[in-house]
């Protein structure tokens, strides 16, 4: 993928409203491939707050 086709992915999803992008350059992963999460918060994405698995603590 060309640097100009990134740039115009990135520019599609801030055109829709999404103000938080972070881009990670995998060197394992097929190329072309591309792998998205979502998150509804301000959590990191992937953390224990973020996927639940952190209890109240009592």
């Amino acid at each position: 993928m060309d640097i100009d086709a990134i740039i115009r992915m990135l520019d599609e999803k801030t055109d829709t409203g999404i103000s938080r992008i972070k881009v990670i350059v995998n060197e394992e992963q097929q190329p072309g491939e591309i792998k998205e999460a979502y998150h509804h918060g301000r959590c990191d994405v992937g953390s224990p707050w973020a996927d639940g698995s952190v209890g109240n603590c009592d």
